[in-house]
């Protein structure tokens, strides 16, 4: 399949590695940088007549069948709609989608109007460690999923928690209903440009049916990002930089009794899973995507859109709790994500 890549940067190079893995056929890479373009060309043997200072060059020149997108969030609309128009049949694009609600809908509108195929980089399901997490939460030794806390340095709520918002809908197969937040002061630049900024902090998001979704990561913390998903008998302790995940559960002939019996014997198991393949899982999501099954769509990355902008929302209200529906949200509302 003839694939393109938009963005030469460090998320362009592992979605080439990824393209290539799959055995795709590259033919095209665009950037804005003369530098970046002419060294990452280079790395994966394309030539001068397949570089392009202009993304809408590249659809024009090389009629690429697949188009990943690897560009901060701005362009993400503009690339994905400009490629639909040019007759792409699949569309990878970098989360997170989209700065605001009205971009991510022109983005799914021109791909279904185009009978183009968008998904959104969220890879988290395709991860083993996470597949395991969530077979274990759903079997009987510990119960089903009651709250999810992830703690960690500051890693930026847009950058990483619209991870951990899709997460939550993957492990509960809910969205996030409703957002409470709590943001440092001082926004966190970042180094794609001084027009972009994110947020540290801390928010928490609950499900229709109840599983809360607590994120600490303050602008005082530097280090790790540890994830604790509780069950109704027992634990996952995940360190997501390590892959070590420890499992603490009740002993069978205890898994009845009261919870506040917090301190009954308990079967212990360790994982190793290693540190994350961003490049694997990139991989698998555009296998699913070109398979056309099972791929993280539009609609689906629109979701976390929508809980970050409820967690945008109540930040600025005195950290009052903001439902995440459409009718609450400012749709055309732009915001600062890289």
């Amino acid at each position: 399949m003839r694939t393109a890549v938009i963005g030469a940067g460090a998320m362009g190079r592992r979605h080439l590695q990824a393209a290539r893995a799959l055995g795709l056929e590259l033919v095209g890479l665009a950037d804005q940088r003369a530098d970046a373009l002419a060294a990452v060309g280079a790395e994966y043997g394309l030539g001068s007549d397949q570089q392009f200072s202009d993304a809408q060059t590249l659809l024009d020149s090389v009629r690429p069948e697949c188009l990943i997108i690897a560009t901060t969030t701005p362009s993400h609309a503009p690339y994905t709609v400009a490629a639909a128009e040019a007759g792409v049949r699949h569309i990878l694009c970098e989360k997170p989608m989209a700065d605001s609600l009205a971009a991510c809908d022109q983005m799914i509108a021109s791909c279904q109007s185009h009978g183009t195929r968008l998904a959104i980089n969220h890879q988290m399901r395709f991860t083993e460690s996470y597949q395991q997490i969530k077979a274990l939460l759903e079997g009987e030794q510990l119960g089903g999923l009651t709250s999810l806390s992830v703690i960690g340095g500051n890693f930026g709520m847009a950058m990483n928690a619209t991870h951990m918002f899709e997460l939550l809908r993957y492990l509960t197969n809910e969205p996030p209903v409703e957002v409470t937040a709590w943001f440092s002061d001082v926004p966190v630049a970042n180094p794609r440009g001084e027009q972009f900024q994110d947020r540290a902090g801390s928010l928490r998001a609950t499900t229709a049916s109840g599983v809360r979704l607590y994120i600490d990561a303050g602008d005082d913390q530097g280090h790790g990002l540890t994830l604790v998903f509780a069950a109704r008998r027992g634990q996952l302790v995940f360190n997501l930089l390590s892959g070590h995940l420890t499992l603490s559960a009740r002993k069978a002939e205890f898994r009845e009794r009261p919870t506040t019996q917090y301190g009954l014997p308990q079967d212990d198991q360790q994982f190793e899973f290693g540190a994350p393949n961003v490049v694997l899982s990139t991989q698998r999501v555009l296998q699913a995507l070109i398979a056309g099954e099972g791929y993280p769509s539009g609609e689906e990355g629109r979701l976390p859109i929508m809980a970050l902008v409820a967690a945008y929302l109540s930040a600025e209200a005195g950290s009052r709790p903001i439902p995440v529906t459409s009718a609450a949200l400012p749709v055309e509302r732009v915001f600062p994500w890289a």
